[in-house]
């Protein structure tokens, strides 16, 4: 009787470890996965500081610089947020200021200060996939895309430069919505930051790469701190490095205002 009970045991033992196994390792879904790394790549923090060094080089080796200062707030209890840039070089460019303030489900507002004509201009929703300030990134790649704008698929799970990755092919749902096709995204498992992405343009062809070089933890959380877009059809690139990366700095939320891209907020952006 006891070896009896104790079979019983067992099987039901083995029955809900294996179910409950299951549940565990149940497979995310392509919007999953998504929404996952814009959390991770996007949103870290409850706000973030970074000097930004943008370096432009053509397919000759000709190198343009952009250096900056990016602001970055996460609103409470929503995906909305708002982005500040300020400009320190070159000269041509010292004391442009760029912000954006991102909405889920509809378009975000964008401005951009030029000092030399004193102008604040707004970008309109249709510039949003044009180079920003002359570089490989588009104003909607700095930002992210907003979830609801894309199909998302499971491809499949493969290694690349040696970590575990799932592959996500992303496909904007209106055409007219985005200047890629489709996009294809290795997605870490363990970070689910962006390893690398191919974007493929309107004829189905392989238009510009995104690559994660170099990734650190600051303040335990996983960053990219060195990234690059390749336009893969004309040989030309930005490289992206972030220095001085901090989180949870108590930036205000005033700061985001047109007040602020006239007269840059010295204590933030030195």
């Amino acid at each position: 009787m006891k070896i009896k009970n104790y079979i019983l045991y067992s099987i039901t033992f083995l029955m809900f470890w294996n179910f409950g196994s299951g549940m565990a390792q149940k497979k995310l879904s392509g919007k999953e996965i998504i929404t996952k790394s814009q959390q991770a790549f996007y949103y870290a923090g409850k706000d973030m500081q970074a000097k930004v060094l943008m370096k432009l080089i053509s397919k000759n080796g000709g190198e343009r610089i952009r250096e900056l200062t990016m602001l970055r707030l996460n609103m409470k209890d929503s995906r909305d947020q708002k982005y500040y840039m300020y400009f320190h070089r070159p000269a041509d460019v010292r004391g442009m200021t760029f912000m954006v303030w991102k909405y889920t489900g509809r378009d975000d507002d964008r401005w951009l200060y030029i000092p030399a004509i004193k102008l604040v201009k707004r970008i309109a929703a249709d510039d949003k996939n044009s180079s920003f300030v002359g570089s490989d990134f588009s104003y909607e790649d700095v930002s992210g895309r907003d979830l609801s704008d894309d199909i998302y698929t499971l491809k499949k799970e493969e290694k690349i430069n040696g970590r575990d990755a799932f592959v996500v092919e992303s496909v904007p749902k209106q055409a007219s919505s985005a200047y890629f096709s489709r996009k294809v995204s290795w997605i870490d498992k363990e970070t689910f930051l962006p390893l690398k992405e191919e974007y493929y343009d309107k004829r189905g062809e392989l238009y510009k790469t995104f690559t994660a070089d170099k990734i650190e933890n600051i303040k335990d959380i996983p960053t990219i701190i060195k990234r690059t877009m390749l336009n893969t059809q004309n040989g030309h690139r930005t490289e992206v490095s972030f220095t001085e990366v901090k989180y949870n700095i108590g930036l205000r939320d005033n700061i985001f205002s047109e007040r602020y891209l006239r007269n840059a907020p010295r204590k933030w952006i030195r």
